[in-house]
């Protein structure tokens, strides 16, 4: 009897684990892990093996919907991600396999004015997210990581962090006389403390409670106002830094009055909080009178995103993360984020 052998040389299909937001689900319960072939990088495209994920509040804003959603469109969610390239596709120059990078959060905003069409950035819309052991980008939404950052630190970066940069440096910048106001102490706001006082200086807080002041202070803010004690914190503010020449306002334009009144002469409010958009009453006398600036921040420029890897880098800044968390548990990360009494960052590393 002869024996019939094959000798199918084809390697088999290597198969990565994915998180999917189906299209109807609105509660990270409902997240369902999944396995896919590992992604081929294209022309202009490499391949990275993601090492951790950043968790920003806009990711519980497309969770919820219909904020970043499409009807009947499953998504892999969420936009911030840390790894190492370990594929490149034709014609890709400038990179290789082992380089350390993070994501561009707005694809084509080089430098200058935003584009019209900015979009929301991965894991929201049409465009699928981060959440997988392996991620294929456009070269050109890629970045190095700083050197003195681990993945998880670096993972911080792409939305919170260029976010506090922008506030602080997308227009009139600080310098080291000026003094700034943070609000709470989020992923936003303790990249501006940090941001800030690295350039020298002062730095103040608005919280909930004083135990977070008290946080903030050893961490380098010069003071702070409870805004549940002081309903009038504005002027507060106003009193005890003798008036701020810039407020990072990461709660939204229902703030703005109150901002306003902690300004000095000349200052600035910008405002980046999707908490609430809605806004209220506008004191005009005081923004006329203080000749101030409100000014719209979304994420920034990759012009920005490089000066804010460099800022990093030579000052030895390392974002502040609250906690970690493993790659099968993501869903824990939604329940960690809203939980309350965060100081800093959600992360979710993978081995």
């Amino acid at each position: 009897m002869t024996s019939l052998h094959t000798n199918d040389s084809t390697p088999p299909t290597r198969l990565m684990k994915r998180w999917i937001l189906p299209a109807d689900a609105t509660d990270a319960a409902e997240l369902v892990l999944d396995e896919t072939p590992v992604p081929v990088p294209g022309p202009g495209e490499v391949r990275i093996r993601v090492r951790a994920i950043s968790m920003n509040y806009r990711d519980q804003l497309i969770l919820k919907g219909p904020f970043g959603r499409l009807p009947e469109q499953d998504l892999v969610p969420l936009s911030d991600v840390a790894g190492e390239i370990d594929a490149v596709g034709p014609q890709v120059k400038g990179w290789s396999v082992g380089d350390r990078v993070t994501n561009l959060h707005v694809l084509g905003w080089s430098d200058g004015r935003p584009p019209v069409a900015m979009g929301l950035g991965l894991g929201a819309l049409h465009e699928d997210g981060v959440l997988a052991e392996y991620v294929v980008l456009p070269a050109r939404r890629i970045m190095r990581a700083p050197a003195n950052l681990d993945h998880s630190e670096a993972a911080t970066l792409p939305v919170a962090a260029l976010t506090a940069w922008n506030a602080l440096y997308g227009d009139h910048p600080i310098t080291a006389d000026s003094t700034v106001l943070i609000i709470g102490s989020g992923g936003v706001a303790l990249s501006a403390l940090q941001f800030a006082r690295a350039a020298g200086a002062r730095v103040y807080a608005t919280v909930r409670t004083n135990a977070a002041g008290e946080d903030l202070v050893r961490f380098g803010a010069a003071g702070y106002v409870n805004s549940m004690t002081q309903h009038d914190w504005g002027d507060a503010i106003y009193a005890l830094s003798g008036g701020v020449d810039k407020v990072v306002d990461s709660v939204g334009v229902s703030i703005l009055a109150q901002a306003l009144a902690a300004l000095a002469p000349g200052g600035e409010v910008a405002t980046l909080g999707l908490f609430d958009a809605a806004g209220g009453p506008l004191d005009g006398y005081a923004l006329l009178s203080k000749q101030a600036r409100i000014r719209g921040v979304a994420v920034g420029s990759e012009a920005m995103h490089r000066d804010l890897v460099r800022h990093v880098d030579t000052h030895d800044i390392h974002p502040v993360i609250d906690r970690r968390i493993g790659f099968l548990d993501a869903p824990a990360a939604y329940t960690a984020q809203t939980a309350g009494g965060l100081f800093g960052k959600v992360v979710i590393e993978l081995d």
